[in-house]
């Protein structure tokens, strides 16, 4: 892990975040588009999918004000022309809008949200940390039943 383990508060969240995200690019690295949209399990979940997922979760959270998200039919649908360098390249590209948007405030920055009322920069970040290491765990997975790579680091 990257960053500080022993910094303030914010430092600690955006390192886990970065780690978490870190994990998501790597579990895609090396995968072709034919293997990165297998269907390994019973939804429509794939690697490529959980990219495309998390690029808008991103947008979601950090790029815009939060509001729900569509339907996993929509968020994880990946079109015949996307491939997984594009994919990862829309997910790094929305993890750095969402590092520059995240800088300019403080924790207790509150903005509000369709469904919960008022939700801090604290509160997303840590909702961020959830949602990725959630989906990079499915990535993790997913990879192991393509090719049998495992770990966080591989």
């Amino acid at each position: 892990m990257t960053g500080s383990v022993a910094g303030g508060e914010r430092e600690v969240l955006e390192t886990f975040l970065e780690f978490q995200r870190g994990v998501v690019r790597r579990k895609a690295a090396g995968l072709t588009d034919e293997q990165a949209r297998q269907r390994h399990v019973p939804s429509s979940t794939t690697v490529a999918g959980l990219l495309k997922h998390l690029a808008l979760v991103e947008h979601n959270w950090l790029g815009q004000r939060p509001s729900a998200l569509p339907e996993p039919e929509v968020s994880f649908a990946v079109g015949e022309e996307e491939t997984v360098a594009g994919l990862v390249a829309a997910y790094e590209a929305a993890c750095a809008r969402s590092r520059e948007s995240a800088a300019g405030y403080p924790l207790g920055h509150v903005v509000p949200h369709e469904e919960l009322g008022q939700v801090s920069l604290r509160w997303i970040l840590t909702h961020m940390i959830e949602e990725t290491a959630r989906h990079a765990g499915h990535a993790d997975i997913l990879r192991e039943l393509t090719d049998g790579t495992t770990g966080t680091l591989g």
